[in-house]
């Protein structure tokens, strides 16, 4: 599988999908298709129950018939006792029962309950055909009453000595059966519905609880993400608290490498800058082209390795986790600053920084980015600085320094970038003011842009990692 990168070539994570949301569905397709099967089941039981209790039912009218049919005169009929049952007297009921001789042609010897009503049961048909070729066994089928009804028919052929055969049937209406499973194939549908979504708010709750401990996880990590917490802690069960204590690790040790790099740069700043500072003075008191050329050489050694240290540091702090400065203070002790500064140049610094945006990094690392731009800004404006400080995107920073100088145009802005270009060699610095910053922000995973400020001069444009208040 083909893995996509971001900037740092640190793979991608992908998001598919709940996991909360997919076990519930997971569990609920299951439990529905189990419901549905045991739906099907119960109603095919039931069924399988009203007809047997039909045919017990009929194959009882059947075994009475037989029980009291007699011969009579010449191929004639008759039974010496009818089944009781009402339904049998009263006209087109539903219930109905046929005896007649299987020699007989229409209109002969025939016995039939009063309910069939001069009409007669089917007696050529499948059923009675089968019947005769195997007398004794009872064939059980579907067939068509006087009114077009469904039956349930029951037919048997017997044998009567010195008679023949003889063919005995007895048929109900099916609808009543068929509407009492209806009813309970609704009956059920309706109770295992209920009994589905009680299953489902249940499951819901289940799955919630069960990733209820990987949910607080996922908040204790956030906490020390954003400053809250600097480790994670809570209770947790046993399958998640060695994940919690890995994390913890993992915490100990970034911050470890964190203070490790953090004295190198200090103790490499140390070793860099004594030796330049004994040249710089040794050349300082001397005079002559040499003495110059090493003055001027060891001064931008010594800003090239700050600014250098400067980016090592600010790797360093971007990689640690949990640091959280309020950009509201820093740009309120930056413009109190610069005020008294450029006071004598009358340059008033307009702030507006909101009490809610945070740089996730640390105050030294803010201090220059926004302390570089606050600075050029004053150097070049006319009489008026305008600063502001606010959430931007979500989980970003956004600060903007605007001046009222004489602007730059689209390659010098695109020039001022480079590091060590300056634009103008009358002011003072080293031209790599804006290079820090393009590089602290870089490191930080974020950018600087510059374009034509509505004060008529430069507007620098910072795109930091933010998040909410420590």
């Amino acid at each position: 599988m083909n893995e996509t990168q971001d900037q740092t070539g640190r793979p991608d994570l992908i998001e598919k999908g709940s996991m909360v949301r997919r076990l519930v569905l997971a569990a609920l397709v299951w439990a529905l298709a189990l419901l549905v099967v045991g739906a099907a089941a119960l109603t095919l039981l039931f069924q399988s129950t009203v007809l047997r209790d039909l045919d017990d039912r009929l194959g009882g009218v059947v075994e009475s018939l037989i029980a009291h049919v007699e011969p009579v005169g010449a191929g004639g009929l008759e039974l010496d006792q009818r089944p009781l049952d009402p339904g049998y007297f009263q006209a087109l009921s539903g219930r109905y029962w046929q005896v007649f001789s299987a020699g007989d042609e229409p209109g002969g010897s025939l016995l039939r309950s009063d309910s069939l009503a001069n009409e007669r049961l089917d007696t050529a048909g499948p059923l009675v055909n089968l019947a005769l070729s195997q007398p004794g066994l009872t064939v059980i089928g579907e067939s068509r009453g006087p009114n077009l009804e469904p039956l349930r028919v029951h037919v048997r052929a017997v044998v009567i000595e010195g008679f023949g055969p003889v063919v005995l049937a007895a048929a109900e209406d099916r609808r009543p059966s068929d509407r009492r499973v209806r009813d309970f194939a609704l009956a059920a549908i309706a109770l295992l519905a209920a009994f589905a979504g009680a299953l489902a708010a249940g499951v819901v709750v289940l799955v919630r609880l069960g990733l209820a401990p990987v949910l607080r996880m996922g908040e204790a990590v956030a906490q020390v993400r954003d400053g809250k917490a600097e480790w994670v802690s809570g209770d947790f069960p046993r399958e998640i608290k060695p994940l919690a204590e890995e994390l913890n690790a993992l915490l100990d040790h970034s911050r470890e490498v964190v203070d490790r790099a953090r004295t190198h740069v200090g103790n490499l700043a140390h070793a860099l800058k004594t030796p330049l500072t004994v040249l710089g003075n040794e050349a300082r008191g001397q005079s002559g082209a040499l003495a110059e050329l090493v003055t001027r050489q060891t001064r931008a050694m010594t800003d090239q390795v700050e600014h250098h240290l400067r980016r090592a540091r600010a790797a360093a702090n971007a990689r640690a986790i949990g640091a959280r400065t309020p950009a509201d203070a820093v740009i309120g002790d930056l413009a109190r600053t610069l005020r008294r500064i450029y006071a004598r140049r009358g340059v008033e610094i307009d702030e507006r920084a909101e009490p809610g945006a945070v740089f996730r990094g640390e105050r030294q690392d803010l201090e220059d980015l926004a302390g570089n731009l606050l600075d050029n800004a004053c150097k070049w404006a006319t009489g008026r600085v305008r600063v502001s400080a606010r959430p931007g995107a979500p989980g970003r920073l956004e600060i903007v320094v605007e001046d009222d100088g004489p602007g730059l145009s689209e390659e010098q802005r695109r020039q001022a970038l480079a590091r060590g270009v300056r634009l103008d060699e009358q002011a003072p610095g080293t031209g790599l003011g804006l290079a820090i910053v393009t590089d602290l922000a870089r490191a930080y995973g974020g950018e600087l842009t510059l374009d034509a400020s509505p004060l008529g001069g430069l507007r620098a444009r910072l795109d930091l990692p933010g998040g909410p208040p420590a």
